[in-house]
């Protein structure tokens, strides 16, 4: 019996000790948990991050590309008002070989610049890609008119415009170019005839 309280006394004592550094240990691997947690949300490794760098670059690629396709030379229209003023009013979609038109397959998209820009730049990467005319009606609403069409863009898909502006002389017979392709004369007082906003959405497959 006299050796009973100092064992007891010791053995209470390391109980102690161990629920200590349990308790140290738990709080070692909490504060673990919340730095790894915290660490992996800022990394470039990311869905959110890795999105936005992807969106980024797809803005800097369509611009470069719409810029590429403004550029006016001496005495010449650029590429980009071309293809808006041999336009014929048609949708046309990429079948993963050519831009059929919608309405007949046997039509393709022939002698336009921004059809040759997406096959050498666009589709070999993966970057699908679709391209809409807007412009104001006479009613000051925005009309949109469909070029190309590759499907529905994703969440995380971008676009970027070009403005176009066309005279009464860049279109020629003003009336058979309103009812080709639904862009209307803006004013019919002027050699003035529209501005049209060329819309390019891209997005990765």
């Amino acid at each position: 019996m006299m050796f009973k309280k100092p064992f007891q006394k010791r053995f209470d004592t390391c109980g102690q000790m161990h629920s200590l550094e349990a308790l140290m240990a738990s709080l070692i691997m909490i504060g673990v948990i919340v730095f790894a947690v915290e660490a992996t949300s800022l990394t470039p490794l990311t869905s959110s991050t890795a999105n936005a760098h992807i969106e980024a670059q797809l803005q800097t690629m369509g611009q470069d590309m719409l810029n590429v396709l403004s550029y006016t030379g001496l005495s010449h229209d650029s590429d980009l008002k071309n293809d808006v003023m041999n336009w014929n009013g048609t949708e046309y979609v990429w079948n993963g070989t050519v831009y059929k038109s919608s309405d007949s397959k046997n039509i393709t998209l022939t002698n336009s610049s921004l059809a040759e820009m997406f096959e050498f730049i666009a589709i070999p990467r993966g970057i699908a890609h679709n391209v809409d005319f807007t412009c104001i009606g006479d009613n000051g609403i925005t009309i949109t008119l469909p070029y190309i069409y590759n499907g529905d863009p994703s969440d995380n898909a971008v676009i970027i415009s070009k403005k176009v502006v066309l005279s009464d002389t860049d279109v020629g017979n003003t009336s058979a170019f309103m009812t080709n392709t639904g862009i209307p004369d803006a004013d019919n007082s002027s050699g003035f005839y529209n501005i049209v906003n060329v819309e390019m959405t891209l997005w990765r497959m």
